[in-house]
């Protein structure tokens, strides 16, 4: 006999284990099963399972799940990512701990240290998931930073060189000072921050007394400015073009250009330009040929480029001393206060410089143009469509990829450098020496490149490396191109982007067919997680409370395409009671030997609520299967949800219990089988969603394991629109009832009679025919005594239902006291139309929109509908009232 509950703790563990045992999340080893691949998105290898995590993976199990079932050759390929910066800095702070400078290590020593960490404690995050019930093929797992991948990585280094697409040049970088290496722009995270607008009065050359004011938030960097710029159809500026200015402190002339950079609105309309110090000042640099001085050293202290008295000052208090400098001078116009961005580094957690700095660089706008067009044509689909267009906007835009880092856990750049500088790019030291002795004409010793690559560099080939290229393995000619991939759209850039680049340069093929771009998880007000909010929901808590099929049926039933989830510990308990509500379904079963389906062919049911249920076995079916295929994963979870909890559970178990209580033993027979085969078609089209539930129900009465059971591929043809209509009647006759009753106030014990009137008994059908299977269930669930019939006219004290065409009269005079219902009516209508009054203040007031956070509006504006709803429902039993006395 099963257990009254089913208990996740114990249950989850005991069943992944039996899975992976029986290698049911390994490729098939049939060569004629129709391939169906999903590279997971690497997880860091410092990382820990988040919430977004949670959902992107859950939502990948559940396609896995679908297409194992189906038949085809799954293969989840699985994997961590290096992590360039985060694993060094965890390695560093640990060194720190014991007193220890990397530097003091040396490169190798502390190389071996960090393997050693990602020993320990690297695998961390593969456990979490498989918590979560993922079913990637871990015998498979890859890491960006073993040996297979590493030699696709250096193949791709070399290739790209060659081809002209990899080079070195100087141009800003985002630096971080305190890690000392350039970083991507995702690493940067921007913030609000009260400063100044310094203004600041630049004298022209040779007109005394004549000066153009400029304005910055960053006065130390005007010890770089090498030119001014206007708007070239200003009409103040028009005679200074092609002058100059003599900048202050340094003394350097520079010149004023004319240039659409400079705003004419904005502040003076003169902007003054750094072309080493920021990044659209550079763009203007390289347009008018000026000067690129770096005032910087690799800590943000001003260098050797600036007047003696700012040599080696840190760049704040250079800033300080610049403007009283300038103040002292009479050139500073005026000080403003002013919001800005700042930018900071995610990991160092200072402002990051950008400097201008040699580094290795990809020609990403010649790599674009195919993953551009494969887009643009259709050959890979974005699904929501609408995140294309920021596809787009990058890869029109694009600029040279810096793939360079100065750090020392990643992929070392293979490249060495002779004693005159010449650089020899080879997939080894042994290769660059030959080039070199070549080159020279004798051996020569040769200096590698200390700088490693970009994370993204590696993780770009992901979708081939990890299938063995550049080996022309089985696995790859198996599964490349993968079907979809499922990832969150701050990465468009940064991984999918530069995945369809190297997919199709590389292997001549796009790297997915779909991308499917899942949202945010937000909390219950809408607003984003985050540890200084204290708002975090741990995924792990949620499985430990409530169970991994919980959290994974909240997530996939919440994830609607283009539109945030707001999670909320609440939505998974109620999804757990979900589980709660199949388990007992699973135990009604059980006691009424209902589990076995035996030979029983679900066409030859005679009874029509068997044939009702059946049919809706099939639609359910069939409306899931469609919904994954076209990624909707919450009307899939939506659709099982109220087949399993309203049709099975509420009705259809009702509805069974006198046939199986009856005296007909093939009745009784037919319907156990039915109840069985149906059970059997929601475990398995449930088991993606919640595989752990499920599969302990199967293993009751199933030898074989139900994560490899077929996906039910039902006939149309058991869908009997007879038997629906009459079913979908007698659940309308129930529910209408109860809601009625309810609003009357009816005492939920109590039994009434009904009427109906002579000729409208066809409307009704199972409620006026005695010999109907339905008859005594719909009295039963509705708290009906008995039916009579009347006349034209419904005798005194009947609430009337409008019940289609006809009208069915609920006998309420025994049942009701019609004045205290009437006074009882009246007060609740006060109350809440005193409610309506007060949120409508609040909502028409233009201050507390303005400043209330958007999911408190959303709130009062949802209580507002509900209470004007809930006078419309109190009014209509008014009218129902009035027509009793």
């Amino acid at each position: 006999m099963l257990d009254k509950t089913f208990q996740p703790q114990t249950a989850e563990p005991e069943i992944y284990a039996r899975w992976e045992n029986a290698g049911a999340f390994e490729p098939t080893a049939d060569p004629d099963a129709k391939p169906y691949t999903i590279v997971i998105p690497p997880p860091n290898v410092t990382g820990s399972l988040h919430m977004g995590h949670a959902l992107n993976n859950t939502l990948q199990d559940i396609l896995v799940r679908l297409h194992r079932m189906r038949g085809e050759n799954v293969l989840w390929q699985s994997g961590t990512d290096h992590a360039g910066i985060a694993t060094q800095m965890v390695v560093e702070r640990q060194l720190a701990e014991q007193g220890i400078d990397r530097r003091d290590l040396g490169r190798e020593r502390f190389l071996e240290r960090v393997w050693q960490w990602r020993g320990e404690s690297g695998g961390t995050i593969i456990g979490q998931l498989r918590r979560l019930g993922a079913t990637c093929a871990w015998s498979r797992e890859r890491f960006t930073m073993d040996e297979g991948l590493t030699k696709a990585v250096l193949k791709v280094f070399v290739t790209l060189y060659r081809e002209g697409l990899i080079y070195k040049d100087k141009r800003l970088v985002n630096w971080d000072p305190a890690l000392k290496t350039a970083i991507s722009d995702l690493e940067v995270e921007q913030r609000e921050t009260q400063g100044s607008m310094w203004h600041f009065r630049y004298p022209i050359e040779g007109e005394e007394g004549r000066y153009i004011v400029v304005a910055t938030t960053r006065p130390e960097t005007m010890l770089g400015d090498t030119g001014v710029a206007v708007h070239p159809d200003d009409p103040r500026y028009q005679d200074l073009i092609g002058k100059n200015v003599v900048l202050p402190l340094v003394g350097r002339l520079i010149p004023i250009v004319g240039d659409l950079h400079a705003d004419p609105e904005q502040g003076s309309g003169a902007v003054k330009i750094t072309p080493a110090h920021d990044f659209n000042d550079f763009e203007v640099g390289r347009r008018h040929d000026l000067e690129m001085i770096n005032i910087m050293d690799e800590n943000a202290d001003l260098n050797e480029n600036v007047p003696e008295d700012y040599q080696g000052m840190e760049r704040y208090a250079a800033r300080e001393k610049v403007v009283a400098d300038l103040d002292a001078l009479g050139l500073l116009e005026k000080i403003d206060d002013h919001v800005l961005q700042v930018p900071y580094g995610d990991r160092g957690g200072v402002v990051i410089e950008p400097w201008l700095t040699e580094q290795w660089y990809v020609d990403a706008a010649t790599l674009a143009k195919p993953a551009l067009e494969a887009v643009e044509n259709g050959t890979t689909n974005f699904v929501p469509k609408h995140w294309e267009n920021t596809y787009f906007e990058w890869m029109r835009n694009i600029q040279p990829w810096c793939i360079s880092r100065q750090l020392w856990w990643g992929h070392q750049i293979p490249a060495w450098y002779g004693p005159d500088g010449e650089v020899f790019v080879e997939e080894t030291e042994d290769e660059a020496s030959i080039a070199a002795e070549k080159h020279y004409g004798k051996p020569v010793e040769l200096t590698r490149d200390e700088d490693v690559l970009d994370t993204w560099f590696s993780s770009q080939l992901w979708p081939f490396s990890t299938l063995g290229w550049p080996d022309e393995t089985p696995e790859l000619k198996m599964h490349y191109q993968t079907d979809v991939l499922i990832t969150g759209f701050d990465i468009i850039f940064f991984w999918v982007a530069r995945m369809m680049m190297a997919g199709i340069h590389f292997m001549d093929e796009v790297p997915f067919h779909t991308i499917y771009i899942h949202a945010l998880v937000r909390d219950e007000h809408g607003a984003k997680m985050s540890k200084s909010k204290g708002n975090v929901i741990d995924p792990l808590e949620l499985i430990d409370e409530y169970g991994a099929d919980a959290l994974r049926f909240t997530l996939a039933a919440m994830a609607a395409q283009g539109r945030d989830i707001k999670l909320s510990t609440q939505r998974v308990e109620g999804y757990r009671n979900f589980g709660t509500k199949l388990w007992n379904a699973y135990r009604f079963c059980e006691m009424n030997e209902a589990l076995e389906v035996g030979d029983f062919d679900p066409a030859s049911a005679t009874q029509t609520v068997n044939k009702w249920i059946i049919g809706e076995v099939a639609r359910t079916a069939q409306k899931v299967s469609d919904e994954l295929d076209a990624f909707r994963f919450n009307e899939a979870a939506g659709a099982l949800y109220r087949f399993i909890w309203n049709n099975f559970c509420d009705w259809y178990l009702e509805f069974i219990k006198p046939l199986l209580n009856g005296d007909d033993d093939a009745v009784i027979t037919e319907t156990r089988q039915t109840a069985a085969w149906v059970m059997e078609h929601i475990l398995t089209l449930l088991h993606p969603f919640m595989p752990y539930i499920t599969e302990h129900l199967w293993s009751q009465t199933h030898d074989d394991m139900l994560i490899v059971r077929a996906w039910p591929e039902l006939d149309g043809a058991l869908v009997n629109e007879s038997a629906n209509a009459e079913i979908e009647l007698a659940i309308k006759l129930i529910t209408d009832v109860r809601t009625t009753r309810a609003e009357m106030n009816v005492p939920a014990g109590a039994k009434i009679g009904v009427a109906v009137r002579a000729g409208e008994e066809p409307a009704f059908g199972p409620l006026v025919d005695d010999s109907s299977v339905l008859n005594p269930v719909i009295k039963r669930l509705a708290r009906i005594e008995d039916v009579e019939s009347v006349g034209d006219a419904f005798p005194a004290g009947t609430a009337q239902l409008a019940f289609g065409e006809a009208t069915l009269g609920l006998l309420l005079a025994g049942a009701i006291d019609i004045d205290a219902e009437r006074a009882r009516l009246n007060k609740e209508i006060e109350k809440a139309a005193k409610e309506v009054k007060g949120l409508e203040g609040r909502l028409n007031n233009e201050s507390f929109i303005a400043k209330a956070p958007a999911h408190v509006v959303e709130e009062q504006r949802r209580r507002k509908e509900e209470a004007e709803g809930l006078i419309e429902t109190l009014n209509a039993a008014l009218d129902r009232l009035a027509a009793m006395a």
